[in-house]
């Protein structure tokens, strides 16, 4: 969807509110060695008084940390058609496998990428007999400039909620490493981690962790394999 017309006609109105924004409160410092990234935006922190913050020195900032960077470029190798072999696991049981597809599209100019996720499992009908159960999903992966962390969001249509998560990346290992918690049920927050282990262009793993009963346990596992 193209958006540069809608884009013209909102940017004097978002204009207006981020400078609404930055006098009311400071920016937070951001960490002298953050952790989360492989490469940060040279900003400079903006000249402010007690009276009132330099408002062309702020806009100049956020216009700094618009731009993309190489923690954007990586994630730019998720663009394309993936297949999936799914395998689900639960203690005491054997594992469930079961395959899949994810197509990761650009938008917004490479700062993010959206994911369109399809798989079919075995769910309990009406009835309590297991029936084939079509799974859709998608996600949202992209790198906070602001918060200096990878981002991720995840919606599917076995539930109504949104879940995010942050992360960070390890170069050496080529390691994504993604926090945060889910809500099955009201007030039930289960703390969650996923991983995601970059074989190379064509071959990632994907490992999902839940916190159940004060204990990390493995329930998730997928390998993508790019398709040609």
């Amino acid at each position: 969807m193209n958006t540069r017309i809608i884009s013209a006609l909102i940017a004097p109105v978002a204009i207006s509110i981020i400078a609404s924004i930055g006098f009311a409160q400071t920016p937070a410092p951001q960490p002298s060695t953050p952790p989360t990234s492989l490469t940060s935006p040279a900003v400079s922190a903006p000249a402010t008084t007690a009276a009132s913050p330099n408002e062309a020195e702020m806009m100049k900032q956020m216009m700094e940390l618009a731009k993309l960077n190489e923690n954007h470029k990586l994630l730019a190798d998720l663009a394309g058609s993936w297949s999936t072999s799914v395998k689900m696991m639960e203690p005491g049981k054997e594992p469930t496998v079961s395959k899949g597809s994810v197509t990761y599209k650009s938008i917004m100019n490479g700062r993010y990428f959206v994911g369109d996720h399809t798989g079919s499992m075995k769910m309990p009908g009406a009835d309590g007999k297991m029936k084939d159960f079509t799974f859709k999903g998608m996600s949202t992966d992209g790198y906070d400039n602001v918060k200096q962390k990878f981002t991720s969001s995840w919606m599917d249509n076995m539930g109504t909620g949104i879940m995010t998560m942050d992360g960070t990346y390890d170069p050496a290992t080529k390691t994504f490493t993604y926090t945060g918690e889910m809500e099955m049920m009201p007030g039930m927050k289960t703390p969650v981690r996923s991983v995601v282990k970059v074989t190379d262009k064509n071959h990632r793993t994907f490992e999902w962790y839940e916190n159940r009963g004060g204990q990390e346990m493995k329930t998730l596992e997928i390998d993508y394999t790019r398709k040609k």
